[in-house]
């Protein structure tokens, strides 16, 4: 079988095949995990791609998220909140920010522990309710 680069039906037939011809699937089942697996790889094939900019990120984007801190891609230094110093620096927003670096929409831009932190004093204070509630 021919591969082509994002061939999503290509590659779900493959695995499916390979999956029955050691696993038994109950024929009902068999649709679902058709579609399951399909929109999987759809999703990885259209996913977006890291820059072909030739710039290299500071450090690798999996070390780049902790829940103490956000490491910026672009120079390699550490924040807690990182949108207001791209604006600054780079002139980026975070969503052009994203899309240079090929993340995913939902790369924070406030590491996790600080956004945790932020939304429990929040709470304890009563932010964000309606009066009388």
């Amino acid at each position: 079988m021919e591969r082509v680069e994002g061939n999503a039906v290509s590659w779900t037939v493959d695995i499916v095949l390979a999956y029955l011809a050691r696993n038994s699937v109950d024929s009902q089942a068999l649709p679902k995990l058709i579609a399951d697996l399909h929109g999987v790889l759809e999703q990885i094939s259209t996913a977006e791609r890291p820059p072909e900019s030739g710039q290299r990120p500071a450090v690798p984007v999996s070390q780049s998220v902790t829940p103490d801190y956000i490491v910026c891609l672009e120079d390699g230094r550490r924040f807690k909140s990182m949108k207001r110093y791209l604006k600054a620096a780079y002139n980026l927003t975070p969503e052009e920010y994203r899309e240079k670096w090929g993340l995913p929409a939902n790369y924070p831009m406030i590491a996790p522990g600080y956004a945790a932190l932020c939304s429990a004093r929040a709470k304890s204070q009563k932010l964000g309710r309606r009066p009388g509630r």
